[in-house]
């Protein structure tokens, strides 16, 4: 029977390359496409990644250039952040052939799979690309609608200058960086037909030259000696050269038509989960990606809208993905040996914004990586938490990180707490016990008990957070809104989690307690929300962080429906900030306008997202937006704007943050029809269908994945199966895996 499946699988597989060729899939909503080669990095090639490897593609004719990275190629150490590091290139240099004609470039997102195709000298020329998960290799496949049509050069380089090597079909890299990281990629090459010839250059890098064949395929894979336990330091016992050359051999044995299907599986088991379509969406399969940016502003491109959503998933399950390291400020994807701040994980908004799309868009697994860097950081983050901090338990974070457990910048004390809400965010959606028990709960502790030790007490009783720094604005001094609000939303997660547990009492009531003397969010003299304990804002003031809105979002502190007066003064902060800012800010600004319930204003923020940046500077007063390849523009590319549109727009069609699903909490009148499937709110309810038309709820199908009561807001009354009346606000018993349906009341 498995054998039946696997060559139905294949059949289908070899039907949706076939369909692909011929241009059948022009209308396929899920396109990135360009009609000719990228000509720069950060702007213009098309990413590709299996959460561990990452390349960058830029499709020229007469030379193919693949720029490629492996997660955990990282400088530094215990004591310097270091910086993640560039691997290498591949360049494949084809045969001078006549001009070339109908040229494409696209992405298919829904499948994470590159094609390039063109004609040259009567000839139809195609290339498949895609890096698979569950093979571990970056895949190309050559292909020609002539035989003998192919005459090439294969040439690795290595971004630290180590020789280039070879042996029968395949190129190597060996090295190892200054503090000791071993490092190895290495390219087979699997020609159909014609000759495979190893040479050497002029300076004695290896080569591959290929004569008169009639297609090849190129498996690549790298690796380095890096592990992320501390006990081990930090280094695996397996060489990278060992460990590249057992992926090659296993994925040489398989068929291409085995390795797509067995990569589209893995991926499409991930993305399939969520579908969305917004607003009255117009074919717009004709323009190039770069012309619909382009257009955008005279236009009502809807589809361009539900994209840009996809693919801040596709990013997200290309750069993260279990067993590996979590996503850094570029993802995975990285040019240089000296990126724009280290390409780290920085700790006062980035490497946050870039789970909040995990739970609400169903890829609970790819947080994985996040969960496990924090748990392999807390050994070296204590011991330098100690050395700053003498006397207290627990342990913070600076504001940049690296894989070692180095650290530089300035002391961001509220930073380990904001990465407990992710912590705690993975179980209130899947609710899985045994990891609120086994790994949460821990570690959550620990970091109470760090603010337990560090806040300062004053006499009237009140707990502020000793000199804190509104991030990257303003002064440094006691009792900050921002970490005010993180320590908040701390104490509430570890409250609700030793009651789920019904362990701690007593430490439980202390922190209830605690909590309840904290220093409270307060509303200053224009109406604002204080970003000071002073009252000292600036109306004028367009800064980019708004760091003290955190109770609004992420946080829970804040809602229209519970707080109305402090959500209100958000939202005059909100607007005097503006609508303009960086990227990541203006994904922000997104969900904060999404969480004050006004739709159209988050659809403004959007709009103001989907700006075309030309340049690849790093210059971001300049005002952010995206790239042509649609990366998100800091400036420079900084990928937590990608992932954080990505959160806005779900944050839009379904809010949980309340204890109660909230429908269409932020729709705005240019999505006034759509439909979305597979968004997951807190409790595990899984919105299988929803509908909308004329802003108004047509069908609703929930599923229950773990029971238990499920409460909805709701825009407007239905009715259930049973032809009961909802009201807008309704609340039902379910039980795990029940399915529950709606429909609009007449």
């Amino acid at each position: 029977m498995r054998k039946i499946y696997l060559l139905f699988l294949l059949i289908n597989i070899a039907q949706l390359s076939i369909a692909q060729r011929s241009g059948t899939v022009a209308g396929n909503s899920l396109l990135l496409w360009a009609n000719k080669p990228a000509a720069d990095w950060m702007t213009e090639a098309y990413p590709i990644g299996n959460g561990r490897i990452g390349a960058m593609v830029f499709g020229g004719v007469k030379q193919e250039h693949i720029q490629f990275n492996e997660q955990s190629l990282w400088t530094g150490d215990e004591k310097e952040t270091g910086a993640y590091q560039a691997f290498g290139d591949l360049f494949i240099d084809l045969a001078k052939t006549g001009d070339s004609t109908a040229y494409r470039r696209q992405l298919d997102i829904s499948k994470a799979v590159q094609q390039i195709t063109y004609k040259s000298d009567n000839v139809n020329y195609t290339r498949e690309y895609f890096c698979s998960f569950p093979d571990r290799v970056l895949v190309l496949r050559y292909t020609a609608g002539q035989k003998g049509a192919y005459n090439a050069v294969l040439r690795l380089k290595d971004a630290h200058g180590a020789k280039i090597t070879g042996d029968g079909g395949t190129l190597s890299i060996n090295g190892t960086l200054d503090n000791g990281l071993a490092y190895a990629a290495s390219v087979r090459v699997i020609p159909n037909g014609g000759r495979l010839a190893l040479v050497k250059d002029a300076n004695g890098n290896a080569q591959l030259t290929l004569t008169k064949a009639d297609g090849f395929t190129v498996l690549l894979t790298a690796a380095t000696n890096y592990s992320n336990q501390r006990i081990k330091k930090w280094r695996d016992e397996v060489m990278p050269s060992a460990k590249n050359e057992k992926i090659l051999a296993a994925a040489a044995t398989q068929p291409y038509q085995q390795l797509l299907a067995r990569h589209i599986g893995d991926y499409t088991r991930l993305f399939n989960r969520v579908k969305i379509s917004l607003g009255n969406a117009q074919p717009s399969a004709a323009k190039t990606t770069y012309q619909r940016i382009v257009d955008y502003k005279k236009s009502n491109d809807s589809g361009l809208e539900a994209l840009l959503f996809q693919y801040g998933r596709y990013l997200f399950i290309s750069s993260s993905r279990q067993g590996n390291l979590p996503a850094n400020l570029q993802g995975l994807w990285n040019n240089s040996n000296n990126p724009p701040w280290r390409s780290d994980y920085h700790s006062n908004i980035n490497i946050q914004m870039n789970y909040w799309l995990a739970g609400p868009t169903n890829l609970a697994e790819c947080e994985w990586p996040y969960i496990d860097y924090i748990n392999s950081m807390r050994s070296v983050k204590k011991e330098r938490t100690l050395e700053e901090y003498p006397g207290v338990r627990g342990w913070t974070v600076r504001t940049e990180n690296g894989v070692f457990g180095g650290q530089t910048y300035l002391w961001n004390t509220p930073g380990s707490a904001w990465y407990m809400q992710a912590v705690w965010d993975h179980y209130a959606f899947t609710k899985d016990v045994a990891y609120l028990r086994n790994t949460a709960y821990p570690v959550i502790k620990e970091i109470v008990e760090f603010w337990d030790d560090h806040l300062k007490r004053r006499d009237d009783g009140t707990l502020v957070a000793p000199m804190g720094w509104s991030p990257e604005h303003g002064p440094t001094e006691d009792g900050v809104t921002h970490d005010q609000e993180i320590i908040y939303d701390l104490f509430t997660n570890y409250i609700e989690a030793a009651t789920i547990l019904n362990i701690d009492k007593p430490y439980r009531d202390r922190v209830a307690d605690m909590r309840a003397h904290l220093l409270k969010p307060k509303i200053g003299k224009w109406g604002q929300l204080q970003e000071w304990e002073t009252d000292r804002d600036d109306p004028k003031d367009n800064h980019r962080h708004i760091s003290h809105l955190y109770a609004l979002h992420p946080g829970r502190q804040i809602s229209p429906t519970t707080t109305p007066e402090l959500a209100e003064a958000a939202r005059v902060t909100l607007e005097a900030r503006g609508d303009e800012s960086t990227g990541w800010s203006m994904a922000w600004k997104m969900n904060f306008w999404a969480h004050l319930h006004d739709g159209n204003h988050a659809h403004k923020i959007l709009r103001n997202f989907i700006t075309l940046v030309g340049g690849a500077g790093v210059d971001y007063n300049e005002g952010g937006g995206i790239y042509s390849n649609l990366f998100c523009a800091h400036p420079p590319f900084q990928i937590d704007g990608n992932l954080g549109y990505a959160a806005g727009v779900a944050e839009m069609l379904l809010q949980s943050q309340t204890g109660e699903l909230e429908l269409l909490p932020a729709l705005p009148d240019a999505w006034s029809a759509g439909t979305v499937e597979g968004l997951v709110a807190r409790g595990g309810f899984v919105l299988s269908e929803l509908q909308w038309q004329n802003k108004r709820i047509t069908k609703l199908v929930i599923v229950s994945k773990n029971g238990g009561i499920c409460k909805l807001r709701l825009p407007d009354e239905l009715t259930d199966a049973a032809g009961k009346k909802t009201g807008t606000v309704y609340s039902f018993a379910t039980k795990a895996g029940g399915i529950y349906m709606f429909k609009a009341s007449k």
